[in-house]
């Protein structure tokens, strides 16, 4: 793609966009349409999205292996330690009226913290099998 120097100024102008995308669905899950789920798919599709023109090893240097599992672990966790959370207050899991004194900020606290859970999973799943597909059959040696 280096002699494509259309489509890599192209790129670099829609990328941003597609993050800010990520980031309104992220934040208006909660009042209609969309959330975590499709936020990380976003997110994951504009990081592929650089990787399909700028190369595998250029994406994995934005966006480490190490860094992408620990999304996925970390997304997990959150997404947990909300449910827990919500039991060590007194509530059940997953229950977010107890996560504030008022519930109702208690339920969107809850809510913007699982969908952000979600986000970072689902990014990091996204990303980890683009990683593992794209490497598929390349020998690290140069043969």
């Amino acid at each position: 793609m280096r002699s494509q120097l259309v489509l890599r100024v192209i790129a670099k102008l829609l990328i941003p966009f597609m993050l800010l995308f990520a980031l309104y669905v992220q934040f208006h899950g909660d009042f209609g349409p969309g959330g975590g789920f499709q936020a990380g798919v976003i997110t994951a599709a504009a990081v592929i999205f650089y990787g399909l023109i700028y190369g595998l090893p250029a994406a994995r240097r934005l966006v480490p292996d190490r860094f992408v599992e620990s999304m996925i672990a970390g997304g997990v966790l959150l997404y947990g330690g909300v449910g827990v959370a919500g039991m060590l207050l007194g509530g059940n899991f997953l229950d977010y009226f107890v996560l504030a004194a008022d519930p109702v900020h208690g339920q969107h606290r809850g809510i913007l913290l699982v969908e952000l859970g979600v986000l970072i999973t689902v990014a990091g799943v996204m990303l980890k099998i683009f990683y593992v597909f794209a490497g598929r059959g390349r020998d690290p040696g140069g043969a």
